[in-house]
């Protein structure tokens, strides 16, 4: 499989919480974390998502946001996950920065230089990764 997002995460479902329209999936990562991904019971029911099944959650990296210094602040997004920057690759105007997590996952994220500046964002700072579960797609082996 070919696909355009930075963001590809192969998991295992680890549960699923059915709804009237959407179902909350969570997909367990080989290093442990966890991200939860908001989609259509229709998409469930389409896709054979269960427990127990292998999936891959696709991300687009100008849809991952970072935080630095995060230890008070509460928000609402599903996915917050703590990591370490590898690597940050200037553009013109935006950057490009991995983030390594604890299990070794790497994230990418497109944000603007001037946000690379006020977050201090350099190799071996600690960051969180912030993901919507909205803006996590899902798929399955063929």
């Amino acid at each position: 499989m070919k696909v355009s997002a930075r963001n590809v995460f192969k998991g295992q479902v680890s549960q699923v919480q059915a709804g009237a329209v959407n179902a909350e999936v969570v997909l367990t990562l080989p290093g442990g974390e966890r991200l939860v991904a908001v989609v259509t019971m229709e998409s469930i029911r389409s896709l054979g998502i269960a427990v127990g099944k292998d999936a891959v959650a696709l991300v687009k990296a100008p849809w991952v946001m970072l935080m630095t210094e995060a230890s008070d602040i509460r928000l609402s997004a599903r996915n917050c996950l703590e990591g370490k920057v590898l690597s940050v690759t200037d553009g013109a105007v935006n950057a490009e920065v991995v983030v390594e997590l604890g299990g070794g996952s790497k994230v990418y994220s497109i944000v603007t230089r001037d946000a690379v500046t006020e977050l201090g964002l350099k190799t071996g700072v600690s960051t969180t990764v912030v993901i919507k579960a909205s803006h996590i797609i899902l798929g399955v082996p063929a």
